[in-house]
């Protein structure tokens, strides 16, 4: 698993699909396919999401910062 970032490519809004998707091992289409029908479901999802787009740091950000 690798640590948890915004790539700096491969995204399509704010990558955060991208992220877990390659956190988690899979590719990005099947965690916003994930995440798309997760919408479907009650609860608070967009929230989660404006979330980590705040709170995730981008690639680019985290290489300079350690």
């Amino acid at each position: 698993m690798s640590s948890l970032a915004r790539p700096t490519d491969g995204r399509m809004i704010g990558g955060v699909c991208a992220a877990l998707a390659r956190r988690f091992g899979t590719s990005a289409k099947t965690m916003r396919v994930v995440f798309l029908v997760s919408c479907l479901l009650p609860g608070p999802q967009f929230l989660l999401y404006l979330a980590l787009w705040i709170l995730l740091p981008s690639e680019a950000e985290a290489r300079t910062a350690w």
